[in-house]
């Protein structure tokens, strides 16, 4: 079996009327919206939000033994001459409002690790996972989204969960380090180093530097779904997972935001029940996504803007780049110009491991060619 799956996840070219609204909505409607909110007045929403968001210091955990960072122009995380005057470092300190156009925009390429967290930990994400409280966390889905030189255009490349790789030595919150593991699935990374090793795991698979790191949570993108007023998906087969909870015929659904969630992890109610399959499932959500975000003309409706808004901040992890709506402000400032035509999504190249036909191991050399054209 050799997958190596490619399929534009943002529908409508340049030639789309609407174009300038879904070039903001594919850099991420969240970041624009902020720029709106703040526009409003709405100062004490600025704030709320910004509260919200939990961060992991990436960089200081794992050091400098790291693949290169090619930086051709400012990035978002470079240090800035000013430091020394916070008040010209972050003009936004006086005012939560100000645009990040106020300063020149970083344009250089940028590679980011975005993880859906399985986590279980708080009551909604029990409920909505199932199991216990306490169960520990994997990575239910994993993307690199690479944003080229210039900044407008991407590609989207999803990691297979079942993917069997070598895990590197991890550097513990507690202390101490993990011990190097062969032959494990890829998501198990997160599972037994959180952020940090997911990270370093897939710079040690792919050779690529990940400049940052974005994480959402079961909860958190149920209540993104929900705050959008629900998706309109099409299925071209009957899904009837028992895991998932989902049971659904073949044919167009609105799907509310548990729904959503358990279309995004069914696996077991389609194809051979592999991961491949739920990959699939996943870019069909993305474009419903897109879709729904374009239909509800956020950026004119400030209340429902600010519920999307919150339910993303509220169950989002970043690196320390990116723990600010400033610093998440400039960067969706700077990829306004990614138009639809320049994203790709692809899924990383993979076949069935010779040892273990219910897991995949990256297909080489296509796998490394295509981490190649990333860095």
């Amino acid at each position: 079996m050799c997958v190596n799956g490619e399929e534009s996840a943002f529908g409508g070219g340049s030639g789309d009327p609407g174009g300038r609204r879904r070039r903001l909505k594919i850099a991420g409607f969240l970041l624009a919206g902020v720029l709106v909110v703040g526009a409003g007045g709405a100062g004490w929403a600025f704030w709320r939000l910004n509260d919200n968001i939990q961060s992991v210091d990436i960089d200081a955990a794992l050091g400098d033994n790291r693949p290169a960072k090619v930086r051709s122009s400012p990035d978002p995380s470079s240090p800035d001459p000013s430091a020394s005057d916070p008040a010209a470092s972050n003009p936004s300190a006086s005012n939560p409002a100000a645009s990040a156009t106020a300063e020149a925009l970083p344009s250089g390429a940028l590679n980011i690790l975005v993880l859906g967290s399985d986590s279980r930990s708080g009551k909604e994400n029990a409920k909505l996972g199932g199991g216990d409280e306490g169960a520990g966390a994997r990575s239910d889905t994993a993307m690199v989204v690479h944003i080229d030189e210039g900044r407008t255009g991407a590609t989207v490349v999803s990691i297979p969960r079942d993917t069997l790789v070598t895990r590197p030595s991890c550097p513990l919150e507690s202390g101490g380090s993990t011990a190097v593991a062969y032959n494990v699935m890829f998501n198990s990374a997160y599972a037994v180093g959180g952020p940090v090793c997911a990270v370093k795991t897939v710079e040690s698979m792919t050779d690529v530097r990940m400049d940052h790191y974005i994480e959402i949570d079961f909860s958190g993108f149920a209540k993104l779904v929900d705050a959008l007023g629900g998706v309109m998906v099409t299925t071209d087969e009957d899904i009837d997972d028992e895991d998932s909870h989902l049971s659904l015929r073949a044919g167009t659904h609105h799907l509310d935001g548990e729904q959503a969630l358990a279309l995004a992890r069914t696996r077991h109610g389609i194809g051979d029940g592999s991961d491949l399959g739920r990959i699939g499932l996943q870019q069909k959500l993305v474009k419903a996504l897109l879709d729904q975000i374009s239909s509800t003309d956020l950026l004119t409706n400030p209340a429902q803007l600010y519920r999307a808004a919150d339910a993303i901040t509220g169950s989002l992890t970043t690196d320390t780049g990116l723990d600010s709506l400033t610093e998440l402000t400039r960067l969706g400032e700077s990829v306004r110009g990614l138009s639809s035509a320049g994203t790709r999504t692809v899924m990383m190249p993979v076949v069935t491991a010779p040892y273990d036909r219910n897991r995949v191991v990256a297909d080489e050399p296509e796998a490394g060619r295509l981490w190649e054209s990333l860095r």
